[in-house]
């Protein structure tokens, strides 16, 4: 893993301290690893954080190569990573890990406070959509 990047603003940080601690957590490793993958995939360029819809939100701005990923803590509780609902990513996710996940429509995949971040599979997911666009 990379070191922790600095927030992309004062909002974002201010909307990561708004989680609840357990799902902050879980953000954060789905954060760094946002950061990690797009670092070490050929075609992404720099990734912008910023607020969308509330949420931490990565975009590739530059290049264009990927669907906006988002960051959240459904009402249900746990946190989740957000894909565009239009995209296949979902749906090749599921395709390639059956049930062995938490996923929600075509839109997130969700997890439980504490739950330890598969970094392979879910790293895949990343880099897939910080990439969407160049298939």
């Amino acid at each position: 893993m990379i070191a922790e990047p600095d927030f992309g603003s004062h909002e974002v940080e201010a909307a990561f301290l708004a989680f609840e601690p357990g799902a902050r957590e879980g953000l954060l490793s789905l954060r760094r690893l946002v950061f990690d993958v797009a670092g070490r995939t050929d075609g992404v360029g720099r990734v912008e954080e910023a607020l969308r819809w509330g949420q931490p939100a990565y975009l590739t701005p530059e290049t264009g190569a990927g669907s906006t990923i988002r960051l959240g803590a459904p009402k249900g509780g746990g946190f989740a990573l957000y894909v565009h609902c239009r995209t296949t990513l979902i749906a090749e996710f599921r395709a390639a890990h059956g049930d062995r996940f938490a996923l929600e429509g075509s839109r997130a995949v969700r997890f439980r406070e504490g739950e330890a971040v598969d970094e392979a599979a879910v790293g895949a997911l990343v880099g897939r959509a910080l990439t969407y666009h160049l298939r």
